[in-house]
C-alpha cells in the first residue's frame, strides 16, 4: 500500500476550480513567488501552483469538471492553468523532479507552449507561443499528468468574429492596448472608428512621438506582405459544436496571445485597405440598439473624411447598433469590439482564503513568487509583484513576463521543497519586451516611457519616417530606458548601457548620431 498522500480531487463550480483532498493541500498560484523561510521545514504534502486564465479570454464552464482520464494516484505539485506561466512552471518542475508526478489542471485541451526560444541578450528574449494539444506536453514530459475540464475554445469566437466582419461595413473598436493596436492594423475593407481614452494611440507602450510615427502607417495602404505564420495551429473539432452551444458571457480562459489573429481573414465588405478614424480623449457613454436609437431621436454622424474636417453631417444609414461617446459624438456601426485590457482571475481562489490582494486585483507575491498564504505561489496575470523592484523593472501583464515568472516560480517551489533558497532571477533586473506592431519590430527596455522618473530626465530621439524610431531615456547622465521601433540592431547595446549605468553625459546627442556606430563603440 502506498504511503503517499491521496491525489487531490478536482471539482468544478461556478466559482472556478477547487482542490480538496483528505489531507491539507498546500497550493501555488500563478503570479506569486514564495520565499522559503530557513526556520521552516519543507512541506511533505502536495504543492499546487494555480495559473488561472484571464477574465477577458477563453472561458471555464460552470458545470462540475469531468476528468478526461483516470487521475494519477499522487503528485508532488499541482499547477492550475494552461497558459504560458502555468505550462512553463509545470515543465520546469517536471525537469527538476523527474521521478515525481506533476499535475496540470487546465480548462482547455489546448495549452500554450513556448517554442523557438531565443535569448537575444542578457535579459531580452524572443519566443513563439504555440497552441498545442495537452497530449503533446505529456509526451514530452511523461511525469506531467494533465487533468482537463470542458471549456469553450477561443477559436470558435474567432471564427464568429471573422464571419461577422465579412458582412460589416463599419465597426467600432474600444481600447488602446496591444490587442486593439493589432486589430486596427489587421482589419481591411471596413470602416473602423477607434475610440481611445488617451491623447495618442498605444499609450501603454508609446509616447506621443512614437504614436505619431506609427499612426502614419495606418493612413498608408498596406503594401508589405504579411509575415508567413510558421506555427502549427491546433483545434478540437469534436468539441467545437458543444463549445458554441454552451458559450456564455461568464466564461473565462487563457489570454489571447501574440498570434490570436493568425489564420483569420479580417476583411470587411469594402474594397479598400485601411479606413480608420480615431476618436481620442473619450470613452463610451451609451450604447443603443437600432430601435432604441430610433425612439431617442438622436442623430449619428457619418464616417469622417479626414481628421481635420470638423463638419457635422448626419448619417442617413441605418445601423444595428449606435454608440454615444463622452465627447457627445454618436456613430452607428455593425458591431463593437471591446479591447480594454485584462483582469486578474482571482475570484475562484479568494472565497474562504485570506490572500493579500493588490490595488490592481492581483494576488500579492513576494520576491520568490510566494503569496501571503503558506505553500501557495502565483505567477503571470493573476499576481501583483509586491517586492521592491529594480529601478529599471516594472510589472506588465505580457507574455514575456508570464514565461519568466512561471519558470522562476517553479525554481522557487523546487528549492523550498528541499529546504533551500535561491537568488532572484536576473530577468527581473531589467524590464525587456520585444513584440511587433504595424509590422514593425518593437523593443521596450527599462523605464521606456520614463515611468516614475519625475521631471529631471531627458529624452534623446532619432526618427526616420517609415523606417525607425529610437528614443533613449536618460537621468543624471545614465540611460534608464529605451524604445526601439524598426530594425535598429541597438537592443543589446542599449540593454548593456542600462544595466551598467555608465555615465553618458560626455556623449550628449551624439549617442544617437546615425553616422556613429555606437554598437561597435560601446561593445
Amino acid at each position: 500500500m502506498s504511503s503517499r498522500a491521496p491525489v487531490p480531487r478536482i471539482l468544478r463550480s461556478a466559482k472556478g476550480i477547487s482542490v480538496s483532498s483528505e489531507a491539507p493541500v498546500p497550493r501555488t498560484l500563478r503570479g506569486k513567488r514564495r520565499k522559503w523561510s530557513p526556520g521552516a521545514a519543507p512541506s511533505p504534502e502536495i504543492q499546487t501552483f494555480l495559473a488561472p486564465p484571464l477574465l477577458s479570454a477563453n472561458r471555464w464552464r460552470s458545470e462540475s469538471m469531468e476528468v478526461a482520464r483516470s487521475p494519477p494516484t499522487a503528485g508532488k505539485f499541482v499547477v492550475v492553468g494552461g497558459g504560458i506561466a502555468g505550462v512553463t512552471c509545470a515543465e520546469q518542475l517536471a525537469i527538476d523532479f523527474p521521478s515525481e508526478d506533476i499535475l496540470l489542471i487546465t480548462a482547455s485541451p489546448v495549452i500554450k507552449a513556448v517554442t523557438n526560444f531565443k535569448q537575444v541578450s542578457k535579459v531580452l528574449e524572443e519566443f513563439d507561443v504555440e497552441e498545442q494539444p495537452s497530449t503533446m506536453l505529456e509526451n514530452r514530459f511523461p511525469n506531467i499528468k494533465v487533468i482537463e475540464s470542458g471549456v469553450k475554445q477561443l477559436k470558435s469566437e474567432q471564427r464568429e468574429f471573422q464571419k461577422q466582419l465579412t458582412q460589416a461595413k463599419r465597426i467600432m473598436i474600444i481600447g488602446n492596448g496591444g490587442i486593439a493596436l493589432e486589430l486596427v492594423y489587421e482589419i481591411e475593407g471596413c470602416e473602423v472608428i477607434w475610440v481611445i481614452k488617451d491623447k495618442a494611440i498605444g499609450n501603454t507602450f508609446f509616447d506621443a512621438g512614437a504614436a505619431e510615427f506609427l499612426t502614419s502607417k495606418l493612413i498608408d495602404e498596406k503594401s508589405e506582405a504579411k509575415i508567413a505564420q510558421k506555427r502549427t495551429r491546433y483545434t478540437t473539432e469534436g468539441r467545437k459544436k458543444e463549445a458554441q452551444t454552451k458559450a456564455h458571457a461568464g466564461n473565462i480562459g487563457s489570454a489571447l496571445g501574440p498570434d490570436w489573429h493568425e489564420g483569420l481573414d479580417l476583411k470587411g465588405t469594402k474594397e479598400f485597405s485601411h479606413k480608420i478614424h480615431i476618436e481620442t480623449m473619450c470613452e463610451v457613454k451609451n450604447i443603443y440598439l437600432q430601435e432604441e436609437f430610433r425612439i431617442s431621436e438622436k442623430k449619428s454622424l457619418i464616417f469622417p473624411k479626414d481628421h481635420h474636417n470638423q463638419s457635422v453631417t448626419t448619417d442617413k444609414e441605418i445601423w444595428p447598433v449606435y454608440v454615444e461617446l463622452t465627447n457627445e459624438k454618436i456613430y452607428g456601426c455593425d458591431f463593437i469590439v471591446s479591447a480594454t485590457g485584462v483582469t486578474p482571475n482571482t475570484e475562484p481562489f479568494l472565497c474562504g482564503n485570506n490572500f493579500d490582494v493588490g490595488d490592481d486585483g492581483g494576488l500579492k507575491v513576494d520576491d520568490h513568487m510566494h503569496t501571503s498564504l503558506p505553500d501557495i505561489y502565483a505567477a503571470g496575470d493573476i499576481c501583483t509583484a509586491s517586492w521592491q523592484p529594480s529601478p529599471v523593472w516594472q510589472q506588465m501583464r505580457l507574455w514575456t513576463q508570464a514565461r519568466q515568472m512561471g519558470w522562476y516560480a517553479a525554481k522557487c517551489m523546487a528549492a523550498a521543497s528541499v529546504g533551500e533558497s535561491i537568488d532572484m532571477d536576473f530577468s527581473f533586473e531589467l524590464f525587456a519586451h520585444v513584440t511587433k506592431f504595424f509590422n514593425y519590430k518593437v523593443v521596450l527596455l527599462g523605464k521606456y516611457n520614463a515611468q516614475g522618473l519625475g521631471p529631471d530626465h531627458e529624452l534623446l530621439l532619432r526618427c526616420t519616417k517609415g523606417q525607425e524610431y529610437i528614443k533613449a531615456v536618460l537621468q543624471n547622465g545614465r540611460m534608464m530606458g529605451a524604445v526601439l521601433i524598426g530594425e535598429t540592431d541597438l537592443e543589446e547595446t542599449f540593454e548593456n548601457l542600462i544595466l551598467n549605468q555608465m555615465n553618458l553625459s560626455a556623449y550628449g546627442e551624439d549617442l544617437l548620431d546615425p553616422n556613429i556606430d555606437i554598437e561597435d563603440y560601446f561593445d
